[in-house]
């Protein structure tokens, strides 16, 4: 091959190289020499200083030699210099932009005979005023703000770009871009709550002392409620970490460190320990913007106080928080309806923690025999039901009733008023931002002091979730087995007592054999795919189809066999036997309790005394058990049965035998001894059905005769109007009779309207799901206000009403309302033994809680329970009544008092915030 074609494509790249490099260099030499010329131009515009500029009509020109043509394009240019936050040459002073990264500028590069050497550690003297070089921000920058003309010149000098300031005036929110620990992948409803990129604040250098060394250090600026830094807190409340070492001697080298001051609405600017603000002074506003605008909404800032090394303490936000003209008409409406519960509610005058002796006592005799009675005289009163609702009298002759209730017209009309506060948007909007406040606020607890929770549990001797008392605060009995508990006793009855009598149809009576041969069934054959009692999919959004899983195998005789106290083998000797098994696998667990609800139908007075005689009899007691009464709001289907007339026989059937056994205990002794047992009262039914909401003009129940059912609000009034007299009763016709208060507790917000939950907030103790509370953020903060008490099942809804991801069980634990975990019905649900740990463990697993975060659930719900005192003074500690850390022994429950003097100390806060600082607290909790 020639050589010389062999070298032709070498060369030709060669020259193809070196025409393109000198086109390069040729282009980066009339490039520099054009921006050479623009530099120098700025340069030369920004020594002159630019024209003034009137805001409305675009400004004068200011006298020059120039052109007029010139002059109006040297303002455009001044327009567009970047520099133009560093101020005019006259102005000795800058502001901070808060968008800003970690960095000094340097202004070298607009030098022109600057060389491409690597930058030098730049220090700017802001004390000349004369301005030689123009500095300027790197591009993608905002541009930074001067300071007006009157404020104070700024002096100091900065390492290059090692001091890093935490912008403390951005208000931290989930969408603000600034660092913090909110970073969440969901979005925020909060508009108008976070400053925009770019955004300037008011806060200025003064008085650095370049005696510190900030190289690699994080300084956290403290403020006081008026956005000031106060200088004596900043020396006291810096922790500094130096690559891992705390610098304990830091208050030794700031002692004339900076002083970072903030503009107020006064347009004051503080500087150093020459503010006079203090924590006292009223909170008015804060000009975040620096526009002369006052910003109300940033209230909740986080306050640093002295942190030992040793120590993590609660966050602390706040007492009293300035608030516009309108929140204030907001929290007014908000204290309106905590007011009206406050009203209705029934609390006991003398607590039980003040009758010790005459609780210890009643506690040995209950110990000693649950079920002997001490014959009682009867007292001189008297009781009539009028309008649906008991009246009692001191005599036959009195007319003055002695525990007065509010009618039924007042409590529809202050319903009607909750539903009207929750329909207005600036209240929906005010409650929505506080609640997510207190998510947000919580997650911030868990980052800084999660560790800390774990060790302190950690040193808690022998406690553990285990060895803790949890309650299962909702349980409904004829479902408190598992289905294979309840398969096995199946099984055991067909096989030791075949021939039983057990139920008459079909006009003859039937043994247990021959019923089972009926459905052609065989014991031998029967499992737990069989019996078909598990909820599935074909159950979701069908509580009809639900209550058919009662029935075993499907058939209605097994249930009246097996679920039923009221039946032909010696008054239900079969479930009393299966309730006997469930309750001794209770008392095993040893720190297991349950609340189990039995039904009173209200379609006989008889009813008591069957369902007392069956808890004598059969000897049902545990001291780990109590019972509820629930009443199934099945008007509609007796009204068509014909075993009714009207609304009013329910109430009659209901509460008359409690007033009677009340004035006179001899006339129902073995209900006297059962009521010692019952702590509550429930109603219970679907709450899906459509229903008219209630008015003020509803008919009285003497008048409600047709066949519709009434509303959940007519049932809840009527049986709280008499459930409230029924305990004055209690409390004031006789001193001793060891009856417990029986508090109002229904299933409510598991689905249909949120006005049940509306009713619920004036009238109930606790509640049962509350799963709706979600829909209404004004009803869900008044719940957390007044703590009242949410015994949730996450499982449940997940086969009813509501996914399992979907639950708003964590967003509320985190918000602070008081939750807990219960089982509801575990014939249905469960598949395990304990299906109260089941529930934790479905919890724990999907939501990712915390050994911490389960052990306050079950701190909740022995507090929601209606165990005695003398049984909560074992299981929580002897002072659980008190209030905040004080209340609580991590020794009992295995909950850190940080925990829960963070919970004690946000609700408090809020309640400040709520009252105008003006709430009172007192000592004690509002447990009666």
């Amino acid at each position: 091959m020639d050589p010389a074609s062999s070298a032709s494509p070498l060369q030709m790249a060669m020259a193809v190289l070196v025409g393109a490099s000198l086109m390069a260099i040729s282009a980066f030499y009339v490039h520099k020499r054009s921006v050479d010329q623009v530099l120098n131009r700025l340069i030369d515009i920004h020594r002159r200083g630019p024209a003034k500029v009137d805001d409305h009509d675009g400004g004068e020109r200011s006298d020059c030699s120039d052109s007029e043509t010139e002059v109006e394009t040297d303002r455009k240019m001044w327009g567009r210099i970047p520099s133009r936050s560093l101020g005019m040459a006259e102005q000795c002073s800058s502001r901070i932009s808060f968008s800003l990264p970690n960095a000094v500028l340097d202004s070298s590069w607009f030098n022109e005979d600057t060389d491409f050497d690597p930058p030098k550690p730049y220090i700017q003297d802001f004390s000349s005023c004369h301005f030689d070089k123009l500095n300027s921000i790197p591009p993608g920058l905002p541009s930074l703000q001067t300071a007006s003309k009157d404020e104070e010149d700024i002096s100091g000098n900065h390492s290059v770009s090692n001091v890093r300031v935490t912008p403390v005036g951005r208000l931290m929110t989930p969408r603000s871009l600034g660092g913090n620990a909110f970073d969440s992948a969901g979005e925020s409803d909060e508009e108008g709550t976070e400053l925009a990129i770019g955004e300037d604040g008011c806060f200025r250098y003064e008085d650095i002392n370049h005696s510190v060394d900030f190289m690699s250090v994080n300084v956290l600026l403290v403020l006081d409620s008026n956005m000031n830094f106060r200088h004596n807190e900043l020396k006291k409340g810096l922790t500094i970490i130096w690559h891992g070492q705390q610098l304990k001697d830091l208050n030794s080298n700031i002692q004339n460190s900076t002083s970072i001051p903030s503009k107020v609405d006064n347009g004051n600017c503080f500087q150093g320990q020459k503010c006079q603000g203090t924590e006292t002074e009223p909170n008015v506003g804060v000009d975040l913007h620096c526009n002369g605008k006052m910003d109300t909404a940033s209230g909740d800032i986080l306050r640093t106080k002295h942190i030992p090394a040793n120590t993590i303490s609660p966050l602390r936000t706040i007492v009293h928080e300035s608030t516009k003209a309108e929140d204030e008409e907001v929290l007014e409406r908000i204290r309106g309806c905590l007011d009206l519960r406050d009203a209705y509610v029934y609390r006991e005058k003398v607590a039980p923690w003040e009758k010790v002796t005459e609780l210890s006592s009643t506690a040995m005799e209950t110990n000693s025999d649950p079920f002997h009675f001490d014959p009682v005289e009867a007292t001189n009163h008297r009781f009539r039901m009028e309008d649906g609702v008991v009246h009692v009298y001191a005599s036959k002759n009195e007319t003055v009733d002695l525990f007065p209730v509010a009618s039924s017209t007042t409590f529809f009309t202050d319903m009607h008023h909750i539903l009207r506060v929750m329909a207005i948007g600036n209240v929906r909007s005010l409650c929505h931002h506080r609640l997510r406040f207190l998510e947000e606020k919580f997650r911030l607890h868990l980052l800084i002091n999660a560790d800390r929770e774990f060790l302190d549990q950690k040193s808690a001797p022998h406690r553990d979730f285990y060895n803790i008392r949890k309650v299962d605060t909702h349980v409904h009995h004829s479902a408190c087995m598992n289905q294979k508990h309840l398969l096995r006793f199946i099984k055991s009855k067909l096989r030791k007592e075949p021939d039983e009598v057990v139920i008459f149809r079909d006009g003859k009576y039937l043994t247990l054999k021959e019923v089972f041969e009926s459905l052609d069934l065989k014991g031998c054959d029967m499992n737990v795919d069989l019996l078909d009692v598990h909820a599935d999919k074909s159950t979701f959004h069908r509580f009809d189809k639900f209550n058919l899983k009662y029935n075993p195998c499907g058939q209605s005789r097994l249930r009246e066999i097996f679920l039923k106290q009221d039946n032909l083998i010696q008054g239900g000797r079969f479930l009393a036997e299966v309730t006997t098994q469930v309750l001794l696998d209770l008392e095993a667990s040893k720190y297991q309790m349950a609340e189990y609800r039995v039904s009173i139908y209200g379609r006989k007075q008889s009813e008591w005394d069957q369902l007392a005689s069956w808890f004598i009899n059969n000897s049902i007691y545990s001291e780990n058990a109590v019972w509820l009464i629930q009443l199934p709001r099945l008007y509609n289907v007796y009204k068509q049965m014909g075993i009714v007339t009207n609304f009013q026989n329910i109430l009659d059937n209901v509460f008359i035998p409690l007033f009677e056994v009340t004035v006179d205990p001899s006339s129902h002794p073995q209900l006297h001894v059962f009521l010692k047992q019952v702590v509550g009262f429930d109603i219970v039914d679907d709450e899906s059905k459509p229903e008219r909401r209630p008015t003020k003009h509803m008919p009285m129940p003497t008048e409600w005769t047709n066949e519709f059912n009434p509303a959940f609000s007519y049932y809840a009034y009527y049986c709280y109007a008499n459930l409230y007299t029924l305990n004055k009763a209690h409390t004031n016709l006789r001193e001793s009779k060891g009856l417990p208060t029986i508090k109002f507790r229904p299933h409510c917000g598991e689905a249909g309207d949120v006005d049940h939950l509306a009713a619920a907030f004036l009238l109930c103790h606790n509640i049962s799901h509350g799963i709706n509370l979600r829909k209404s953020p004004v009803l869900q903060y008044l719940y957390y206000l007044a703590q009242i008490g949410l015994a949730m099942s996450p499982l449940s809804n997940n086969s009813l009403f509501l996914d399992y991801a979907r639950n708003p069980f964590p967003m509320f634990f985190q918000r602070g309302l008081h939750v807990s975990l219960s089982s509801d019905d575990p014939l249905q649900i469960h598949l395990t033994k304990e299906a109260l740990v089941e529930e934790y463990s479905v919890a724990a697993q999907v939501w990712k809680l915390s050994s911490c975060d389960l052990c306050e659930i079950a701190r909740n719900s022995v507090y929601q329970s209606g165990f005695s005192h003398m049984a909560k003074l074992h299981w929580l500690g002897g002072k659980y009544f008190m209030r905040g850390p004080e209340g609580n022994d991590i020794h009992k429950t295995n909950v850190p008092c940080i925990r829960i003097a963070f919970r004690h100390e946000t609700w408090m806060e809020e309640m400040m915030y709520v009252y105008a600082g003006k709430a009172e607290f007192p000592e004690v909790m509002n447990l009666v």
